[in-house]
């Protein structure tokens, strides 16, 4: 979410002042000081009063001049009510970001950096996802309570489904699966705002930290072939946004209970989302439930008049998103045009009011008109909190936990330290810590390269960077080559970085830059043994060449694993670590790219030859499947129980089931009822075990298929999944429950939710258990 050049200038300005400014003073900005007998009398800094009329009252004393100034990220100070400047602003992706809101120019000058969000996906572990946020959240609490920060509303997490593999900012989200989107903004949005895992601790509504779901809705391309994310227009059927869009956001407003929600550049089937009143105030706020505010990306707001030209004027523009629901813009759009839009009256002071309500309700939640920060709840937290070790031993645990063994042929990996008298260490991303970090990234605790850490375990370590740089469009093959001969094993460290694919660049393939696959070959015939790949990217690339070639002996990739990411590798490749992550989207062969970006239907169109996309529809060649990662161990599985193993539909509602074009019979959810869905859920129980003679963490992922499943049914389905540590040899069991109304249902064509008569298998590994729905 990028501004526009000229707004953003403007910005880095306005922000810079600020800062410079506010370094002046350690003290946290704050309203209602307890020391300025003159806001003793307002209700609005009275902390026993409902938040909602607190808020109410500070609305109703704010001019018409000010209500508009208040609209923007850097909403400025309202003086003669003590109320101090708000940077709605902040960064926290997979870590605290230092700029906008926050400064990392005082007694704090890092934060904690936790691998790119893909990577930790790649996880399955939905507490590992939860402590990051909580993590983040006490740290930006940190940054705050000491007085380098103007903002506490945290724009991430990133769940937009990864559905097109050049997308550049596929790699801030968990993946391609709208169940782990949802599940991991759960984890995430809980940790970072102060909720307990299971949620329900937040009854108060205090916030440790606020965050924001993004980007909604539909947005997955940012600039392909001469289409940029500003003037897109994304078609969408009602099935995949009921399927497959929607649900992450959902389950981040209804489950997480988000605070925040950003909404997207693109148009929605010929209407913006910031503008949309259906998806914004009838979905998001009255289906949904949502209690917070909705800020538009930065521009989005212009881009309406100026790119789209969906509003005939900027005041048209302005109008058409304050209605629609949006409350905050970023940018400068709603500063210049909202007094304007009322004296044209486009526009009334009660939708003004309405957004004013959302925006100071959560800066009061978080604390900050209730006097000194300090000395309030969240108020211990500090510099000491910040770059703790514990927060580092996460993030390499993270690390560990995400990292995918693709290819492991002859048992190459682990190397043995006792028998590694020399490694050769080559490739482009070898000695470069900051691509460890990805995107969105703040200065890290921490800077160790992969080099750096294999030379811990060798001492005779050779390097050779190979390529002039990541894009490689030089290649030193023969000096790489002579250095690779010189030493017993050689470890390739290749991929792509932030050059290649990022926000505002989507890739045009999926292979490997310039002159890096004639390197790695190269390299590959010349050494002793067989090589070991490691690849550091987010999106997949097409590395079939690889995984044929005998003489390339070990995969590894590593996404872009954080701070720790260079201590982990070099764990896993010898042995200190059991590698056990599992990819979270699908890795294409190069040919997909024969399919249009924008092209938004997930299902497959054989009638054109159209693929569909993900695992769940897509049924065509794969590289890597999704859900494929190998381990130095074994594992086996077995069900041990299912509680029931058939069930009928006309039993679920007092709706009898009918039956569509096809004769097939089916229930809707609708008519099902929240109540009956829970008293309907299944338990199942797996037994898992690990055979091979090594400890290991396992990510245990339970799908679901239906058999002769009906014209846009999923391939197969993820309805489940669980991380467990087994020691060698030792045995465990996961329990899961599955709600019919949510894992036996699909989307039909109207985007209803329906469950349909027909025999459906869970598996997971080889094994099956058939489970029946009946009329």
């Amino acid at each position: 979410m990028k501004l526009h050049i000229f707004s953003l200038i403007n910005l880095v300005f306005l922000t810079t002042l600020h800062q410079l400014i506010s370094t002046e003073s350690t003290q946290p900005p704050f309203a209602c000081d307890s020391a300025n007998p003159s806001t003793k009398s307002y209700p609005f800094c009275e902390p026993a009063l409902p938040v909602l009329h607190r808020a109410q009252d500070l609305v109703s004393r704010l001019t018409l001049d000010e209500k508009v100034s208040q609209l923007i990220n850097s909403a400025p100070a309202v003086p003669r009510l003590g109320i101090p400047a708000y940077q709605w602003w902040s960064e926290a992706l997979h870590g605290v970001v230092g700029w906008s809101g926050i400064q990392l120019d005082g007694g704090i000058r890092s934060a904690t950096s936790f691998p790119q969000v893909i990577l930790t996906g790649a996880a399955f572990d939905p507490l590992l996802w939860y402590r990051i946020g909580q993590a983040i959240g006490k740290e930006a609490r940190g940054v705050y309570n000491e007085g380098q920060a103007t903002g506490m509303t945290f724009w991430s997490p990133n769940i937009n489904v990864f559905r097109d593999p050049r997308w550049g900012r596929g790699q801030e989200t968990p993946g391609e699966d709208p169940v782990v989107a949802a599940r991991y903004a759960v984890s995430y949005v809980r940790g970072i705002q102060g909720d307990s895992f299971g949620g329900g601790a937040l009854r108060d509504g205090h916030l440790q930290a606020s965050a924001c779901c993004k980007h909604f809705t539909a947005y997955d391309l940012d600039n392909w072939n001469g289409i940029n994310r500003f003037g897109f227009n994304a078609i969408v059927t009602k099935q995949d946004m009921a399927d497959t869009y929607q649900p992450p956001f959902q389950s981040c407003v209804e489950k997480a209970r988000a605070s925040g929600i950003m909404c997207a550049y693109n148009q929605l089937n010929g209407v913006p989302n910031c503008a949309d009143y259906d998806l914004l105030s009838n979905t998001a706020r009255r289906k949904w439930g949502f209690q917070g505010y909705i800020v538009s990306d930065c521009d989005a707001v212009s881009t309406i008049h100026d790119v789209q030209k969906y509003a005939k004027s900027p005041e048209d523009a302005v109008a058409e998103v304050l209605k629609a629901g949006m409350d905050v813009n970023c940018g400068s759009y709603l500063k210049n045009y909202t007094k304007s839009a009322v004296e044209q009256k486009k526009l009334s002071i009660s939708d003004i009011d309405r957004a004013l309500h959302n925006l100071f309700s959560v800066r009061m939640r978080l604390g900050l008109f209730n006097g000194n920060p300090r000395n309030l709840r969240f108020g211990n937290i500090g510099a000491n909190q910040v770059c703790t070790k514990e927060h580092q031993d996460l993030a390499l645990e993270a690390a560990r936990s995400g990292i995918v063994l693709l290819k492991n042929s002859n048992k190459l990996l682990p190397l043995k330290k006792m028998n590694t008298p020399s490694l050769a260490v080559i490739g482009p991303n070898a000695n470069v810590p900051h691509t460890l970090l990805g995107n969105y990234e703040g200065p890290p605790c921490k800077k160790i390269s992969p080099l750096q850490a294999l030379q811990e375990y060798v001492r005779d370590t050779l390097y050779h960077q190979g390529c002039n740089a990541v894009n490689c469009s030089t290649a030193e093959i023969e000096q790489a080559v002579e250095v690779a001969k010189k030493a017993d094993y050689v470890v390739l460290v290749m991929g792509l970085d932030q050059g290649q694919e990022r926000e505002y660049q989507d890739r045009d393939d999926l292979l490997l830059p310039g002159m890096q696959q004639s390197l790695i070959e190269s390299v590959a015939r010349a050494a002793k043994r067989p090589v070991v790949l490691v690849l550091l990217c987010g999106g997949p690339v097409d590395v079939s060449f690889a995984k044929q070639n005998p003489k390339i002996g070990g995969i590894l990739w590593a996404g872009y694993p954080g701070e720790s990411g260079g201590i982990a590798l070099a764990e896993i490749i010898f042995g200190d670590h059991n590698p056990g992550g599992k990819l979270p989207i699908t890795w294409y062969p190069n040919e997909f790219v024969k399919v249009p970006m924008t092209d938004m239907r997930m299902r497959p169109d054989p009638s054109t030859g159209y693929p569909g996309r993900t695992y769940r529809f897509y049924k065509g060649e794969k590289v890597f499947k999704f859900g494929y990662g190998l381990s130095y161990s074994k594992y086996s599985y077995e069900f041990i129980s299912v509680t029931q193993n058939k069930f009928n539909l006309n039993q679920l509602s007092a709706t009898k089931a009918v039956k569509d074009s096809n004769s097939v019979h089916y229930l809707s959810v609708s008519d099902v009822g929240k109540e009956t869905c829970e008293n309907a859920k299944i338990s199942a129980v797996v037994g898992v075990k690990n055979d091979g003679e090594m400890d290991g963490k396992h990510p245990v992922l339970l799908f679901l298929r239906q058999e002769g499943a009906g014209k846009g049914s999923p391939v197969k389905q993820l309805v489940g999944f669980h991380s467990v540590l087994l020691k060698a040899g030792e045995r465990g069991e996961i329990g899961f429950e599955l709600n019919p109304c949510e894992h036996f249902s699909r989307a039909n064509e109207d985007g209803l939710m329906v469950i349909e008569e027909g025999a459906r298998f869970l598996h997971v590994g080889d094994e099956k258990y058939p489970i029946s729905v009946e009329v």
